[in-house]
């Protein structure tokens, strides 16, 4: 940065100048750079993809566990700040372990502006390792 008071010269004010040029071609408010999320609370809501929340996290439900066919377990997570409407979320399981693994179902019951909450069912009865992967992608608060 140029001391206060100090001349500048052509070759500095085109090298700022140049800079913001491509900072703004960069966001530029065409259509395809806004996110388009529906809401239950508030319907369609668009704004800018730079300014959409995204949050993805993950949660381990079990690690060499010995589980039981129809066996269900509870999880929850609650996002680092809040988000204006409920988010649209995403929950995937991950086997880490054994083939039992797979056979896994994991369901939102809920899904509110700070907190998911959600079950996972093991449909076959062994030692299982796995995780639950989280996105969550909504408008910011």
């Amino acid at each position: 940065m140029p001391d206060r008071g100090q001349p500048l010269d052509v070759t500095y004010v085109y090298d700022m100048a140049n800079a913001i040029n491509n900072v703004a071609s960069q966001i530029s408010s065409a259509t395809y750079n806004y996110t388009t999320i529906l809401t239950r609370d508030a319907g369609q809501q668009s704004i800018q993809t730079q300014a959409a929340k995204v949050v993805g996290s993950y949660i381990d439900i079990t690690n060499n566990e010995n589980v039981t066919a129809g066996e269900t377990k509870p999880f929850s997570y609650s996002y680092p700040a809040d988000f204006k409407y409920p988010p649209i979320v995403t929950a995937t399981v991950m086997n880490r372990g054994s083939d039992l693994g797979d056979d896994v179902t994991v369901t939102l019951r809920s899904v509110t502006n700070s907190r998911i909450d959600g079950i996972v069912k093991f449909n076959a009865s062994g030692q299982v390792t796995i995780t639950v992967n989280l996105l969550a992608i909504g408008i910011p608060t």
